[in-house]
């Protein structure tokens, strides 16, 4: 898997990875959860959709819950031009609602098309939650390697 990098203008010692849904309430908040807790220093995670809800997915925060990352204090984002610009790297989590799609809106995006956990089981949502870890885990793995520019 090849990632796609760029470089922040204003904050060198800082690398923000900004993951991107239309909502901000389930998959990208999972992954900003991860990230936070699996990337080494020097690393930031921001997670924000085209059209956020208001609140989290309440199973996603659950089923987070269950492997120790408390998600419950994050907030649905409106995605930025600030926040694409600042991005070192930028992931859309895939998308539900072609209309409002990060993927159209975002240049350079790396695209994970992960199924959407609204309206899912919990048993649907905890293997949604799995493999964002495994993605997450992926992504942190090539930086530590070098083999990916950020």
């Amino acid at each position: 898997m090849t990632f796609s990098f760029g470089k922040r203008d204003h904050d060198k010692d800082v690398k923000t990875v900004l993951f991107v849904c239309v909502q901000n309430a389930g998959r990208s908040q999972m992954s900003e959860g991860f990230f936070r807790k699996y990337a080494p220093k020097g690393y930031e995670p921001i997670s924000a959709g085209t059209v956020p809800t208001s609140q989290i997915n309440q199973i996603a925060v659950e089923v987070m819950e269950e492997v120790g990352i408390d998600v419950s204090k994050q907030k649905p984002k409106d995605l930025t031009e600030d926040m694409m610009g600042n991005a070192t790297a930028i992931i859309n989590m895939g998308c539900m609602d072609d209309k409002f799609c990060p993927a159209l809106y975002v240049p350079k995006v790396i695209d994970w098309g992960i199924e959407d956990p609204q309206d899912r089981p919990i048993e649907k949502v905890r293997e949604i939650r799995d493999e964002i870890e495994r993605r997450v885990l992926e992504v942190i793995e090539s930086a530590r390697n070098n083999k990916i520019p950020i």
